[in-house]
């Protein structure tokens, strides 16, 4: 048929004519014809094996001479072969028991000392032996005799009278100085007219008194006197009574507080009561309750 004899014609012109296309411009343009693909070879990732990391090992702190750290810097710069060999040296050190060199060697120092120490000992005890066996004992001397008690007069040494005896401020206004002359300073004034005192040393024109507060010092004669007064004491806030009669259920005058300073007119010797006179008032008072009066002194 004539069409069989066109094909092959129609094939080879077709196939050598240039094919046509679209661009993706829009516009027509010569296309090469698609090739066929090869079989694709799928590609599959690498498969590495998986890594095994050793256990980390302890970081090991290396001291300087002195036992102290050192920076981790300078450990990191120590060659390679030097950490081998450190490694091996440590291997060596684990095969043999750990603490005997220093242990021996730590017995053999406290040997040492211990026989340095009894070297010294028993020299000090031979030194000790030689010295007590050169010198003998030194005798314990007596001890000195006490010294005798100064004894309080018992009589004034101008005066003549019995020493201690009681008087009585002149003025209100006494000094007390700490030695028997106006060249020694003075330590108190009194402001208290008719306070009782106790004369207790005599000096010339001085005299030593005592207080009712056991103060001493010394004042002039003048500024004493002979008469005799007394000053009411107990407790703070107490009252003494003075009585009309020397009885403890006699009526009393007054209510004496203590600090009060009286006028003794009359003590009975060895008697408890004494007769008193606080400005208007007179009575009869207790040895006890006042101050000013010995124990068993008589008044006139």
């Amino acid at each position: 048929m004539p069409f069989r004899r066109l094909l092959p014609i129609l094939s080879a012109l077709v196939l050598a004519s240039p094919a046509f296309g679209q661009s993706s411009l829009g516009g027509a343009q010569n296309v090469p014809p698609p090739r066929q693909a090869a079989p694709a070879t799928q590609q599959r990732p690498e498969q590495r094996p998986p890594m095994v990391n050793p256990p980390p090992r302890p970081q090991a702190t290396q001291r300087n001479a002195e036992g102290q750290p050192r920076p981790a810097a300078q450990q990191q710069q120590r060659p390679a072969g030097q950490q081998q060999s450190q490694q091996r040296q440590a291997g060596q050190q684990q095969q043999r028991p750990a603490g005997q060199p220093q242990a021996a060697q730590g017995q053999g120092n406290r040997a040492a000392a211990g026989a340095a120490a009894g070297v010294a000992a028993g020299a000090a005890v031979g030194a000790a032996a030689t010295a007590g066996a050169a010198k003998p004992p030194e005798p314990t001397p007596a001890p000195a005799p006490a010294p005798a008690a100064e004894r309080a007069p018992t009589v004034g040494s101008v005066s003549g009278l019995p020493l201690p005896r009681f008087a009585a401020l002149r003025s209100d206004e006494v000094n007390m100085r700490s030695g028997p002359g106006t060249r020694f300073p003075i330590e108190w004034t009194y402001q208290r007219r008719e306070l009782p005192v106790e004369i207790v040393r005599e000096f010339e024109l001085w005299r030593r008194i005592r207080d009712p507060e056991g103060t001493e010092g010394w004042v002039h004669q003048s500024t004493l006197m002979g008469r005799r007064s007394f000053i009411v004491r107990g407790a703070p806030g107490s009252e003494v009574m003075l009585r009309r009669r020397a009885e403890d259920q006699a009526q009393p005058v007054a209510r004496l507080r203590p600090g009060v300073v009286g006028r003794l007119r009359a003590c009975e010797p060895a008697s408890p009561w004494c007769e008193a006179q606080i400005g208007e008032f007179r009575g009869y008072i207790k040895r006890a309750d006042i101050w000013g009066v010995g124990p068993n002194e008589e008044v006139k």
